[in-house]
Parts: C-alpha cells; sequence; structure tokens
C-alpha cells in the first residue's frame, strides 16, 4: 500500500495534500486530507485525527474548519480521513437515507450482510491507515490526539477510549454520546452490527465509560442551539457517565452556537491547543 497523491497546496507554509490509497480492509479506494506543517521538514511532528459527520467526506473539514493556520503554529499534522468506503459496488442505505450507508460509516467493524465486506471503519482507522501513515509521512507516532464532529465525536471517544495507550488528547464537537440511546445510533448499530444490544457497547462512549475505559481527560463542545441536542446527541448522558465513573470531563455549553462548521471553525483553535499541549508540540 502506498499513497497517491489527489492535490497539494501550499498553505500557511506547510502544505495540504489529498491522497488517495487502495484499503486492504474496506476493499475499496479510499481518500483521506493530510496537512503538513512546516516544522516536519526537521523532524517528525505529533499527529491529530479528525473524524467527520454525517454525510462528510474528507473534504469538509479540510475547507471549512480554518485549522491549518494554528496547526501550522503548533506543529501539528492534521489528518482528515472520509466517513465511510465509496464506490459502486459499495451499498448504500436502500431508500438513499443520509444517516446510513455511504457517508454514514458510524466507525464500526460491520458484521450484518451486506455491509459486512466494505463497511470496516473501525479497523481501517485502528490499524491499517495509522500503518500506512507511520510509514509514508513524517508523523511521531507515539505523540496522537484524535477529535471528531457528531458522527466523528462518536468515533473519536470511542476509538480513543478502546485505546487509551495510542491517544494522548482527545476532544469533539457535538459528539453522538450515546447511540444506544438515539435514533441515529440505533439505526446505525442495529443495521451494521445486528439485534444484539450488547454487542453495541463497543461502540457507545457512555458504555465503554460505563464498562471502565478511561481517558487521562476530556474536552467536549457543544452548542445549545443545535436542532439535534435533545434528539441524537444528549451530552447529559456523556456527563451522567463521566461523573459517576470519575472520568474528567470539560463539557462546554455555547451559547447561541448550532451543528455546523461555523461552530466547528469558531472553537477550533481552543481544541488544537488543548491538543498540543498535552501532546508536547511546539
Amino acid at each position: 500500500m502506498s499513497f497517491e497523491t489527489v492535490s497539494q497546496a501550499r498553505c500557511f507554509d506547510g502544505a495540504q495534500f489529498v491522497y488517495r490509497h487502495l484499503s486492504q480492509e474496506t476493499g475499496t479506494p479510499m481518500r483521506v486530507a493530510v496537512f503538513v506543517p512546516p516544522q516536519a521538514a526537521d523532524a517528525p511532528v505529533p499527529v491529530v485525527w479528525f473524524l467527520s459527520g454525517l454525510t462528510c467526506t474528507e473534504e469538509n473539514f479540510t475547507v471549512k474548519a480554518g485549522a491549518q493556520r494554528v496547526a501550522s503554529e503548533l506543529g501539528l499534522i492534521l489528518i482528515a480521513p472520509d466517513t465511510s468506503p465509496r464506490g459502486e459496488a459499495v451499498p448504500d442505505d436502500p431508500e438513499g437515507a443520509y444517516d446510513f450507508g455511504l457517508g454514514a460509516g458510524f466507525y464500526v467493524d460491520a458484521t450484518q450482510e451486506p455491509w459486512a465486506r466494505n463497511y470496516r471503519m473501525r479497523s481501517y482507522l485502528e490499524r491499517e491507515l495509522p500503518a500506512l501513515v507511520a510509514d509514508s509521512l513524517p508523523a511521531d507516532m507515539s505523540r496522537q490526539g484524535i477529535m471528531g464532529h457528531s458522527m466523528g465525536g462518536h468515533g473519536a471517544l470511542t476509538i480513543a477510549l478502546r485505546d487509551p495507550q495510542r491517544f494522548k488528547a482527545v476532544s469533539a464537537f457535538a459528539p453522538i454520546v450515546s447511540p444506544m440511546n438515539c435514533p441515529w445510533g440505533e439505526k446505525a448499530l442495529s443495521g451494521y452490527i445486528g439485534p444484539d444490544r450488547a454487542a453495541w457497547r463497543d461502540y457507545d462512549a457512555c458504555a465503554l465509560i460505563e464498562d471502565g475505559a478511561r481517558l487521562p481527560d476530556l474536552l467536549v463542545d457543544q452548542g445549545k442551539a443545535d436542532s439535534f441536542l435533545d434528539s441524537q446527541l444528549k451530552p447529559q448522558l456523556l456527563e451522567a457517565a463521566c461523573a459517576e465513573a470519575g472520568q474528567p470531563l470539560t463539557l462546554r455549553r455555547q451559547e447561541g452556537y448550532d451543528h455546523s462548521y461555523f461552530f466547528i471553525a469558531t472553537f477550533i483553535e481552543d481544541h488544537l491547543r488543548w491538543h498540543a499541549e498535552r501532546l508536547g508540540a511546539s
């Protein structure tokens, strides 16, 4: 496996890339956006992963969040993968819904047909893509952080909680904190994983914390004007699970902010500085 460069642009004295590669896990070509800061010319630098939400590709965070300026200052590689496998042979929601299938991989390894062959985003992000990054980029893989938005916030929290040794910093914007307890999550987990709710717990941040998973600390920003706040996101469930378990959590409820990338762009600098401090970046 190797990266093929789709595009490259100079950006804040670093470089913004879009790469493509053939994934053995998903059985498809995958695209990933990577910002490499200028400090990487001298030595490997820390890595921050950003996992995007429903309907997104690798492009949304890259062009809307405005993260490169701060990442360049702090000396952070930013990696934004796609949210699902894609291609003519990849199954999609039979009704064309936005919240299942293409663009809605939910960062799981599907076990149900017809999804099990391609929808393996957990293994892709936990094993395959990190190995390719380590081989191909000036990345210090001993210093990794992860963040995400909405479905990607769910992905960031659960991936980190399952592998706390890998990540020294974790944060999220408006995450789906308990897919077991919201319509988006119930649809995705029942479709990809099947009806056994016990098998869902590996993909639910609150359940993982209840079952003993721990991180040094968590930063979560949630807009109070988010239209999905009460029905899908339910940050109070994460707040309660962390309080019960003694898991440190900084949960900031931001007045007037919605679910959009305007919200992410407003607070991305805070999150990158949070990560840089914990990753020992410049």
